[in-house]
């Protein structure tokens, strides 16, 4: 009986579109951005990144709260970003950059510049 109801379900014209959209909306998410950290529950993600020198790194707000991106070397400094404002900055030389949101110090991350 059951096997009928759910042959009978998806045999009307509309649960086969049903589907469609439903299978379709498993492939339409967007692949995360190459060399971008999301700032999204008083974290970054990833926390740290490696990137080749010449690179260009996006971070991106996603929580609800303003934040900042700060280089502990005084290398780089973001104003405050709202909810879905980014900043970039391009990482030419090798090295390891540390950095923080001024405003909540917890949130720290890393970038490796190869």
């Amino acid at each position: 009986m059951i096997r009928n109801v759910i042959s009978y379900a998806f045999s009307t014209p509309a649960a086969a579109m049903l589907m469609i959209f439903a299978v379709s909306d498993l492939h339409a998410a967007p692949a995360a951005e190459a060399n971008t950290i999301v700032l999204k529950d008083f974290h970054f993600s990833p926390m740290s990144l490696t990137v080749p020198a010449g690179a260009t790194v996006i971070w991106k707000n996603l929580d609800g709260e303003p934040h900042t991106v700060v280089s502990d070397a005084g290398l780089f400094r973001s104003g405050g970003l709202d909810q879905d404002d980014s900043f970039t900055f391009k990482f030419d030389k090798p090295g390891t950059y540390r950095f923080i949101c001024s405003i909540h110090p917890s949130m720290m991350g890393t970038i490796v510049v190869k």
